[in-house]
């Protein structure tokens, strides 16, 4: 069985993050959701919260899929994360040259520390690509609509938070 790994913060989840799970579900038998406990980041929802909202947006896209997808909490390094799961691949979405930077900086070390589990880049859909979690929640802080950006679930979610 193939098991990918798909990690990031999703505070919150957004559709830039659903279509990089769309495609990285028909690369592997089993995609997890790494959802990291990032303290430093200040997040926006708390960690059940971010779980609940992948689980929620994730289970129509395992139907659509046919794959399994699951959330997995993680604190830990991002490749003993990938051992705990049992993930093969490491599947990163990239959105411009500058996630590039950080990403190639991530694989090397990862790569020193198992070479046996490989990362795979997603390239943002054109659509999706100026979406980041950071400016959705900003837009959303100042009264501005991101219905564009995310999920109605999220959407309301992020109405509701901010008011």
């Amino acid at each position: 069985m193939r098991v990918g790994l798909y990690p990031g913060t999703f505070d919150p989840i957004t559709l830039g993050h659903i279509d990089i799970i769309r495609r990285a579900a028909v690369l592997v038998d089993k995609l997890v959701i790494g959802v990291a406990i990032n303290r430093d980041k200040g997040p926006l929802y708390t960690l059940e919260e971010r779980v609940a909202m992948i689980e929620a947006e994730c289970a129509k896209l395992s139907e659509e899929t046919g794959t399994e997808i699951v959330a997995h909490p993680f604190e830990n390094l991002l490749i003993n994360c990938a051992h705990d799961v049992g993930a093969q691949l490491i599947i990163r979405g990239l959105r411009a040259v500058t996630d590039f930077e950080y990403e190639y900086q991530m694989v090397g070390m990862n790569r020193a520390l198992d070479d046996t589990v490989e990362t795979v880049f997603l390239m943002a859909d054109l659509q999706h690509q100026a979406i980041a979690s950071k400016l959705v929640k900003e837009i959303a802080r100042l009264g501005g609509d991101v219905s564009k950006f995310v999920t109605p679930m999220v959407n309301d979610s992020l109405i509701e938070r901010f008011g």
